[in-house]
């Protein structure tokens, strides 16, 4: 991160939405869909710093679960549909949820990270 000070500030949002480099804007953050890459292509960042964790997927879990079971309930408690009514709903909806929201938040955390030069803690 000895560069840092030639490139301007991203948005973390921005850069996070788009899954581009927290540093430049402009390289490709993953090489997969949600594997993170070596490097930015463009501004050379090495991407070793990133460690998202469990992070996304706890955040993930209590945003898609509260609407998924929230709005369940809700059908139930006020039309009490059938249940193969409430299946064909919730299901593929509390699947494709979770895949929609997943990339941008961990781009989102990774970018977070890289702003704020989080690193792992150490003891002594």
């Amino acid at each position: 991160m000895a560069d840092d000070h030639y490139y301007p500030m991203q948005s973390s949002v921005k850069v996070g939405l788009k899954g581009v480099c927290p540093r430049c804007g402009g390289g490709k953050l993953f090489k997969g869909y949600i594997d993170v890459a070596e490097k930015c292509p463009v501004c050379g960042l090495d991407y070793s710093f990133v460690d998202a964790g469990d992070g996304p997927a706890v955040f993930i879990m209590m945003l898609a679960g509260f609407i998924v079971v929230g709005g369940a309930l809700w059908m139930e408690l006020s039309y009490q549909p059938p249940y193969w009514v409430q299946a064909v709903i919730w299901i593929p909806l509390g699947v494709i949820l979770p895949l929609a929201i997943l990339r941008p938040l961990k781009g989102w955390l990774i970018a977070q990270q890289y702003k704020h030069k989080a690193h792992e803690g150490q003891i002594g």
